[in-house]
């Protein structure tokens, strides 16, 4: 093992322990996956969670006498010519607070997953793939190149595929786990290529390296916009951008706890975490950025408009988050870097919040996911009622909850470079927060109208399913206040990641550091909340004073209501110009080459050799005599043949 200091740095003596954050989850799931049949789901359960909590221990030291930055190079991996590519860690501020999401996140979904999945018959297989996702994860953040990334990468991509489909009895699960393996390639390929383009160009695919020799070029370079727009295809792949964003609402099909590891610590984020990383390369790419912003800000505008008609609780939350991830882009766009990180971790509490919430209702109600079928269920759920509540408020943009601060920061960014973006951002804060209450008051308000059976069964979850909901609870309460200079005179996060775009302030410094005046900002602070607050008053007359139900069928349905309820019909479209095809064309394919070409020529070949075997088997007759003319008659045509040869 080598360690490489990062320039102006010293090394610390605790490189072992950032091994340990991978290899204890990779532990569990080793342990979990060989004894699966063996273990009881509450071990299975433990030792999934210990593991991870062992790596979050080990992150939360690390980040506390973190000092200098700097690689770790555990053994050289790939070495064909010229091409030098170690197996190798890098160590920063990004990667550290990843570690502390992904194993502080992870940590609580797992302890969930024990009480949520108690019931199910392959808990430790459950466990084992929870844990192999955390070490893709983790394995994606600490990678020190672009190839190591894509090892990550692959793997929370095999990850998602296992557990969508986890429950793979059922049909509409496997096609689920499937569409969301397949357009992930689509995206994957682009970003294959793009990390091809980037060491035929500089010929390294180390972070320091690339980034430091990207430094000299001029902005607005055609190979470096060519390399990002190929990296921002895989980021619009694994983090559900337009047009790949309809896996992740069909992949609502796994249990709750992966939907929840998905959407708030692990998969979606990986796109982002990939721009973060890559600031350099973005920053030389103003076209690209202006692309990466637009694909934001519409997918965001885009998702929330579907979630105000969706009646399946996961479904609207998964729309949600397609909408916040583009909120993440829009940021990202306009070179919000940590702004864009800062909303990250803020969505990662209140949408890990909300989707184990989610899963302590379906808990309750005996599996039912139509929030058309629930109402009333704050009384018997009063846990899982205030936290979601709190969850609500943060994504709304409510102060003081969490996604007030990073949500308010990404449209002040926005404002000051396009003012038409920030008006779809505006808007999409005032969607949000209808849907999301929407989802809140049909939920939790009004009469039950569930069936008897459902009424008799409610009750709130055991305190594996609580507890974590309301730690959560807090940091989404909270958690904003990392990142709040006007209330603590200093923006903690920004101050501590700036050392990770000093390259990007160096290239462009006019995109860093700008502010807004006093009055501008109290603006465009009150038109965020008005926003949020005005969604959130019109949910409640709609949906607790009207008392407005959703229509149970097409035919109750507005043409427009009818449009967003169907989604569109992307998937429909998708269907038509991609599907059908390709399926017809594979189809006539097979009857041209495997019945017309390949299987003539395979059966041909077999009945020629059952044919000769036939011929010959009336050879084999066992008389003596026979033989015995047999072999004189070929010693005569041997002779023969020798003769007539000279």
């Amino acid at each position: 093992m080598q360690e490489t200091v990062l320039p102006g740095a010293i090394a610390p003596q605790s490189t072992l322990l950032y091994l340990l954050i991978p290899l204890l989850p990779f532990l569990g799931f080793l342990i979990n996956g060989l004894l699966n049949k063996k273990l009881s789901g509450t071990v299975a359960g433990l030792i999934g969670s210990a593991t991870v909590l062992g790596s979050f221990l080990i992150s939360v030291y690390l980040f506390t006498t973190f000092e200098y930055q700097y690689t770790v190079k555990l053994f050289d991996w790939i070495s064909v010519g010229t091409m030098q590519i170690p197996f190798s860690y890098q160590i920063d501020q990004l990667s550290l607070i990843m570690l502390l999401l992904v194993t502080g996140v992870g940590f609580l979904i797992h302890v969930y997953s024990i009480g949520y999945m108690h019931h199910d018959e392959n808990v430790g297989k459950f466990f084992a793939f929870l844990n192999l996702f955390v070490f893709s994860m983790l394995v994606l953040v600490l990678g020190a190149n672009f190839v190591i990334l894509f090892i990550g990468w692959e793997g929370v991509g095999l990850c998602s595929y296992l557990l969508i489909g986890f429950w793979n009895k059922e049909t509409p699960n496997n096609n689920a786990a499937k569409k969301a393996f397949i357009i992930n390639r689509v995206g994957d390929l682009g970003f294959l290529l793009g990390i091809f383009l980037i060491y035929l160009t500089f010929d390294s695919v180390q972070y320091a390296e690339v980034f430091q020799k990207a430094s000299t070029m001029q902005i607005g370079t055609g190979v470096v916009t060519a390399i990002t727009l190929l990296l921002f295809v895989g980021a619009m792949g694994k983090s559900a951008q337009l047009p790949l964003y309809t896996w992740l609402p069909d992949a609502m099909a796994g249990p709750t706890p992966v939907s929840a590891l998905i959407h708030a610590a692990t998969m979606v984020t990986a796109g982002i975490y990939m721009v973060l990383r890559s600031n350099v390369l973005f920053t030389l790419a103003p076209d690209t950025l202006h692309v990466v912003a637009w694909i934001g800000g519409l997918t965001a505008l885009f998702a929330a408009t579907i979630g105000l008609a969706q009646n399946d609780i996961k479904k609207v939350l998964a729309y949600s988050t397609v909408s916040q991830l583009g909120y993440m882009f829009l940021a990202l766009g306009v070179m919000g870097y940590s702004t864009s990180l800062f909303h990250v971790l803020t969505h990662a509490f209140f949408k890990a919040l909300m989707f184990l919430g989610a899963g302590s209702v379906i808990h309750a109600m005996s599996n039912e996911q139509d929030i058309r079928r629930m109402g009333g269920l704050r009384k018997a759920l009063p846990i899982t009622f205030l936290t979601f509540l709190i969850g609500c408020l943060a994504i709304s943009g409510i102060p003081p909850f969490s996604g007030f601060f990073s949500k308010d920061e990404i449209l002040e960014h926005v404002y000051q470079h396009n003012k038409v973006l920030w008006g779809i951002g505006l808007l999409t804060a005032f969607l949000t927060a209808f849907y999301m209450f929407r989802l809140l008051f049909l939920t939790f308000f009004g009469e039950f109208r569930g069936t008897e059976a459902q009424k008799h069964h409610l009750h709130e979850s055991p305190a594996s399913m609580t507890l974590p909901l309301i730690i959560l609870a807090v940091l989404a309460a909270v958690g904003g206040f990392m990142g709040a200079p006007m209330f603590l005179g200093k923006h903690y996060l920004a101050d501590y990641l700036s050392p990770l775009f000093t390259y990007s302030q160096r290239l462009s410094p006019g995109a860093f550091g700008q502010h807004l005046d006093h009055n501008t900002e109290l603006m465009l602070i009150g038109l965020s909340v008005a926003a949020g607050v005005l969604g959130i008053v019109l949910a409640y007359v709609q949906y607790v004073s009207r008392r407005v139900r959703p229509a149970e069928d097409d035919a109750r349905r507005a043409a427009p209501e009818s449009l967003v309820y169907h989604k569109y019909y992307i998937d429909e479209l998708y269907d038509t110009i991609f599907v059908r095809p390709v399926m017809g064309l594979s189809k006539g394919l097979y009857r041209f080459v495997e019945q017309g070409i390949i299987d003539p020529i395979v059966n041909g070949l077999g009945r020629v050799t059952l044919g000769g075997g036939h011929l010959l088997r009336f050879v084999q007759t066992g008389y003596v005599g026979l033989y015995l003319i047999l072999m004189v008659t070929g010693i005569v045509l041997i002779l023969a043949l020798n003769i007539f040869r000279f």
